[in-house]
């Protein structure tokens, strides 16, 4: 069973930086995706950036582009999102969650960790 958890939460002022970390267990990740999604009050939730474990592939959503760094620490099976120049929309939940690459669908999550950036 695959199992995300995630960690690195916290309350950081606008143009602060944090690191969430993801922490994978339960399967061998070379045939996933892993990707960080958020979801604030009353929005929908967004992917804000993906990794292909097999060949480092990275995809980045406009609202994150320049800004947030999704990385891998493979003998640690922990994937990370550093999150940079943060703004008070940034203010969220984050989720780490993953699928197989041949599924379209995320279908694993973790708990989620609560970012909130101050004015």
């Amino acid at each position: 069973q695959v199992q995300l958890v995630e960690s690195g939460g916290g309350l950081v002022q606008a143009g602060g930086s944090l690191r969430l970390s993801c922490a994978a267990s339960g399967r061998t990740f070379s045939e996933y995706f892993i990707g960080w999604f958020r979801q604030a009050p009353g929005k929908e939730r967004e992917l804000l950036t993906s990794f292909k474990w097999s060949d480092g592939s990275t995809y980045y959503g406009d609202s994150v582009k320049g800004r947030f760094t999704i990385s891998r620490d493979n003998a640690k099976n922990t994937v990370y999102l550093q999150m940079n120049s943060l703004k008070p929309e940034d203010t969220a939940v984050y989720y780490c969650a993953a699928r197989k690459a041949s599924m379209y669908r995320y279908n694993y999550w973790g708990q989620g960790t609560q970012v909130t950036v101050s004015s």
